[in-house]
């Protein structure tokens, strides 16, 4: 196992520890899927995530720092679904994706 799967495996538990457990892995470069246009992955010791156009970056030592922000942010986003999502969702995503909203 890779660092960055490693990095990925350890920050999921944190993340299924703070209730979000529909996150998936996607492709083999271990990028966690934790909703749709929420990514994360890991490269050179930081997690980094993706919302949109919106880029954050948290230190790949600390998976439950990272995950707090993280489950918040989806927290947030379940609660206010954004106007992009309906763009999305018009856009077939696989099985995978079909628990979100």
């Amino acid at each position: 196992m890779t660092d960055a799967r490693a990095a990925i495996a350890k920050l999921r538990v944190e993340l299924v520890g703070l209730g979000v457990t529909d996150a998936y892995e996607v492709c083999d470069e271990a990028i966690l899927s934790v909703w749709i246009g929420l990514v994360v992955s890991y490269k050179d010791g930081f997690y980094r995530w993706q919302e949109g156009v919106g880029k954050r970056r948290h230190l790949g030592t600390d998976a439950v720092g990272c995950a707090i922000r993280v489950a918040r942010r989806h927290a947030e986003l379940r609660a206010n679904v954004p106007s992009w999502w309906e763009d999305l969702t018009a856009t077939p995503r696989g099985d995978a994706a079909d628990h979100y909203p």
